[in-house]
């Protein structure tokens, strides 16, 4: 048995925990990061079917925190375009237009998982408790008290709760959560197209439910995500590879030619959650385990993403200026202001997924008026462009330029 002592324990090495980790390092924390998946995996030859799209706002965040660069088989966007399946609704956005270089990245989740690992393994500062599960938290108002399975021991001032939807972080701090079960399945899986994307990620709504087709490093190679309603979802996977790739060129009204299933379909259920309560004298939450939207626009990694630079904002300012950063009081900023911005993602997403959910012709109407009028009126524009590219709201320094 033996006890580390550190400032802050992060459960979680996720890609939101360990962006966290390096920023307060950074600072001059000493961290732990502990989980009970030993990530250390490498990267597969053949392309992950769980991507992110990275905005960025959160390529400002890798870079600032030394981790970009190491990052492996990025693949930028320069257009991006939504539409509504057999409709006239469309809108298109375009980096030359926003006169940027790209709108964003999509990249595997264990490239960014790997890439961050290599970066902190760096960091004098931060020790790594990977395939180690925790059995007890013991907490008190001056030292929290994480016990593993092998017997070793973390005592740290604050734990930070990035370990996911599911978090045992959350429930052993008995922090209520609001819960929505939207009864929809995300099918996910990578495909082979006839034609190159271009660089383009393409969004199509469908009447069950929303099909994106996001361009990775391969220039015929897409990963898909296809939220359907459970029971369209439950006959889509029951297709063969060559029925269901069919139905895929026909939700995307054939923009890339014949596709070829290069990955299994992989399928989990959506849910959204919102922690009612993120932070206790020695507890915090971060990422999925504060909140998990619906993945109707890439936007759940970016979110947690800026959650991480939110926090290692506000605990650099509390341990330079000498305070106590570990208390409810001294965490209670960082829990107004990414609740808040959290609230609003999730409200913007809901009254999407409200907006495209269903075949009512009123309904259908509007929203095809809706992406028109979108698409032509500049400021009406620019607020999707921002959503998108992570810019909107109040932004953490890290962020920034």
């Amino acid at each position: 048995m033996s006890l580390v002592n550190v400032d802050v324990a992060i459960v979680g090495a996720g890609i939101t925990g360990q962006t966290l980790a390096l920023a307060l390092a950074r600072k001059d924390f000493k961290v732990a990061i502990i989980d009970a998946n030993d990530i250390a995996q490498g990267i597969t030859e053949a392309f992950s079917p769980r991507v992110s799209a990275i905005s960025k706002a959160s390529e400002r965040i890798f870079k600032n925190v030394g981790a970009w660069q190491n990052i492996q088989r990025m693949q930028a966007y320069t257009e991006m375009h939504v539409w509504e399946d057999q409709a006239f609704g469309r809108i298109a956005f375009s980096a030359q237009e926003n006169k940027v270089e790209n709108l964003g990245h999509i990249v595997e989740n264990n490239c960014i998982v790997q890439a961050l690992l290599e970066t902190a393994k760096a960091a004098n500062n931060i020790q790594l408790f990977l395939g180690q599960k925790i059995t007890t938290i013991n907490r008190s108002k001056e030292q929290q008290f994480i016990n593993l399975e092998n017997a070793d021991m973390v005592a740290a001032k604050l734990i930070v709760g990035a370990d996911g939807g599911s978090s045992f972080v959350r429930k052993t701090a008995g922090f209520p959560v609001t819960f929505w079960d939207y009864d929809h399945t995300a099918i996910v899986a990578n495909v082979n197209t006839e034609q190159a994307h271009q660089n383009i990620a393409r969004q199509a709504f469908t009447p069950t439910g929303p099909l994106a087709f996001l361009p990775l490093s391969s220039p015929n190679v897409c990963s898909i995500v296809w939220s359907q309603d459970t029971r369209e979802a439950e006959r889509l996977l029951a297709l063969t590879d060559e029925e269901f790739c069919k139905s895929l060129q026909v939700a995307l009204d054939n923009q890339l030619g014949k596709c070829e299933l290069l990955t299994k379909r992989f399928n989990y259920p959506l849910k959204m959650q919102y922690a009612q309560q993120w932070a206790d004298t020695g507890i915090v939450l971060v990422g999925d385990a504060a909140h998990t939207i619906h993945p109707l626009a890439g936007q759940g990694a970016n979110l947690g993403l800026l959650d991480a630079a939110a926090l290692a904002q506000e605990l650099g300012a509390l341990k330079e200026a000498g305070k106590p950063f570990h208390t409810k009081k001294a965490l209670r900023p960082y829990e107004r202001w990414r609740k808040a911005e959290a609230a609003k993602v999730v409200a913007t997403m809901e009254g999407f997924k409200r907006l495209f959910n269903g075949t009512d012709p009123a309904l259908k109407l509007a929203r095809n008026v809706g992406l028109t009028a979108a698409n032509a009126i500049g400021p009406i524009k620019k607020f999707f462009i921002q959503q998108a590219m992570g810019s909107a709201g109040k932004m953490p320094r890290l962020a920034k330029r």
